[in-house]
């Protein structure tokens, strides 16, 4: 009887910790990339930047194909944690592309701002190996 009830104690607790997504698969080799833009630019006050990807494929958000994913682009902020969810609770920092875009025009203040690409999968959520851009610092005029 107790090992019926400690089995029983086992599923429900297995039954009520929420189930997270395995992780996604990255092909080797593959990198994201800026294009156009590189680490000490000067730039203006709107700056249009194109996403480059090589490796992979683009899938909006949701669609689950192998080797895809979507742009997440940091602004102004360090690395998010690559093995869990992009935070979606700060989207003037961590800026979601989930449609498959491949570029964005954004208005920064003058002065010094970081950027980095961080390629994720149907959920949000980086591949493994993740598949992120080197961290490059624009300057605006």
């Amino acid at each position: 009887m107790l090992r019926l009830a400690s089995a029983l104690l086992a599923i429900n607790i297995a039954a009520a910790v929420p189930a997270f997504a395995a992780d996604t698969p990255s092909p080797a080799g593959a990198k994201v990339y800026f294009i156009g833009l590189k680490n000490g630019d000067k730039v203006g006050q709107s700056v249009v930047v194109h996403f480059g990807l090589s490796g992979m494929g683009i899938a909006p958000a949701g669609v689950d194909v192998p080797a895809t994913g979507h742009h997440h682009l940091v602004v102004d902020a360090d690395t998010p944690p690559l093995n869990t969810y992009l935070p979606t609770d700060n989207p003037t920092h961590v800026m979601h592309f989930g449609k498959g875009q491949t570029e964005v025009e954004l208005k920064l203040a003058p002065g010094k701002h970081t950027l980095q690409l961080v390629f994720a999968d149907m959920d949000h959520k980086p591949h493994t190996p993740a598949v992120v851009s080197e961290k490059i610092t624009v300057t605006v005029k």
